[in-house]
């Protein structure tokens, strides 16, 4: 087993998980290969790559690296919401920016609601959630001044 482990660079398990990783993935490259989109798919997806190497991690490490200037206690407290916040962005950016509307109608049958509002009043919520949880603790743990 040491000698697996010195020779690969990690356990056994890890390269049985990352044997299945490639399985699924080949298994998906092979069930769009079929699609008359998948074209469009594959440019989306490089674009999405490129686009977060290139310019959001650069961005969101220089805004992690500011926020570490201020101590560790807050960076956890703004790292978190501004992730949920990202991820709801993600998921839902055609509604958020109110793009495809007319596909949103044709597929539902009903009419786009407005989620710009929506999202960032949660974003609201999770930014000030977090901003109490952050205040709570600093009170509870504000050490009693030393007696004179």
């Amino acid at each position: 087993m040491a000698e697996f482990r010195r020779a690969y660079g990690a356990a056994p398990w890890h390269l049985l998980l990352l044997v299945g990783c490639f399985a699924v993935t080949g298994w998906i490259a092979l069930r769009l290969a079929g699609e008359p989109t998948a074209g469009r798919m594959l440019l989306w997806f490089l674009g999405a790559v490129v686009a977060h190497d290139l310019v959001l991690f650069p961005a969101y490490a220089a805004v992690d690296r500011l926020l570490g200037r201020a101590g560790p206690a807050p960076r956890n407290h703004v790292r978190v919401p501004a992730l949920g916040s990202a991820l709801l962005f993600l998921v839902y950016l055609p509604g958020i920016l109110g793009l495809g509307d007319g596909t949103y109608t044709a597929a539902t049958g009903l009419a786009p609601r407005p989620l710009l509002g929506r999202w960032l009043a949660v974003t609201a919520v999770l930014f000030a959630a977090s901003a109490l949880l952050y205040a709570l603790r600093r009170t509870r743990h504000r050490r009693p001044a030393p007696p004179p």
